[in-house]
C-alpha cells in the first residue's frame, strides 16, 4: 500500500493514532518521511507500517 504515496500525501499511522494527520515529505525506497501534527518529522519503514492513506475530504 505505501508504494502508492507521494510527497504532499496525508497519512496517519494506525499505530500511533496520538500522532494526529500527517503530511508525506519524501519517499525513497521504503522510507517514508511524514511531518505528523503533534510528533513532528518522523522516518517511517515501509516494510514494517503500513500508513493509512486520508482523502483531504476525510480530514
Amino acid at each position: 500500500m505505501n508504494v502508492f504515496l507521494e510527497p504532499g500525501h496525508l497519512v496517519r499511522h494506525p499505530g500511533q493514532p496520538d500522532w494526529g494527520l500527517g503530511q508525506v515529505q519524501s519517499v525513497i525506497g521504503s522510507r517514508i518521511t511524514v511531518n505528523f501534527e503533534h510528533a513532528g518529522k518522523r522516518v517511517i519503514d515501509g516494510n514494517v507500517v503500513a500508513l493509512e492513506r486520508v482523502e483531504s475530504s476525510e480530514c
